[in-house]
C-alpha cells in the first residue's frame, strides 16, 4: 500500500473508529463489536479504490451496518438451532431408539465442528446458503465475490461437512 493510502487509512479509521464502535456495541453488544469493527477496515481495505469512493465514513458505516445485520442474523439462526437441539420432547421422544438419537447427537455435533473449522469467507456463503437459502449468485452479489468463488466456498464447505459425519 502507498504512503498515501496509508495516511488515508489511518486518518480514516482514526475519524471513524469511535462512532462505528459505539454503533456496533449498540447493535450487538461490545464483545462481538471488536471483531465486526475491525471486519470493517478489512473490507474496506479490500476495496482498495479509495479514490473512486465519494464519501468513504458512508462506506464504513454501510458495511458496519451489512456486518451487524448479517452477526443478528446468524445469531437468531444459531438460537432457533440451539432451540430445536435442546427440546425436551426431542430429546424424550420415544419414536427413536437411545442409540439412534445418540448417533444423531454425533453427527450433529460433528457437523457443527466441521462448519465452525471451515475458512470465515467459506464459512459465510455456507450458512448464507443454508440458512437465509440464497443462491449462489445472490451470496456472491452480497459478498463482492464471483459466483465461481462462491461456488468453491460452497463445494469445499460441503465436502468437509460430509467428511465429517461419514
Amino acid at each position: 500500500m502507498s504512503d498515501e493510502k496509508s495516511r488515508f487509512v489511518s486518518r480514516l479509521f482514526s475519524n471513524g473508529r469511535r462512532e462505528l464502535f459505539a454503533y456496533l456495541s449498540r447493535k450487538v453488544g461490545r464483545e462481538d463489536a471488536s471483531d465486526l469493527l475491525q471486519e470493517t477496515f478489512v473490507r474496506v481495505l479490500r476495496h482498495g479504490r479509495f479514490d473512486a469512493v465519494a464519501d468513504p465514513q458512508s462506506l464504513l458505516k454501510r458495511v458496519a451496518v451489512n456486518l451487524a445485520r448479517d452477526h443478528a442474523r446468524r445469531r437468531r439462526t444459531e438460537a432457533r438451532v440451539i432451540d430445536v437441539a435442546a427440546e425436551p420432547d426431542l430429546a424424550a421422544s420415544t419414536d427413536h431408539p437411545p442409540d439412534a438419537r445418540l448417533e444423531a447427537e454425533e453427527k450433529w455435533r460433528l457437523l457443527c465442528e466441521a462448519v465452525d473449522g471451515l475458512p470465515p469467507r467459506c464459512r459465510e456463503v455456507f450458512l448464507l446458503f443454508m440458512t437465509e437459502g440464497l443462491d449462489l449468485g445472490e451470496i456472491a452479489a452480497r459478498l463482492g465475490i464471483s459466483r465461481n468463488m462462491a461456488q468453491k466456498h460452497m463445494r469445499l464447505a460441503m465436502a468437509r461437512c460430509w467428511a465429517a459425519v461419514d
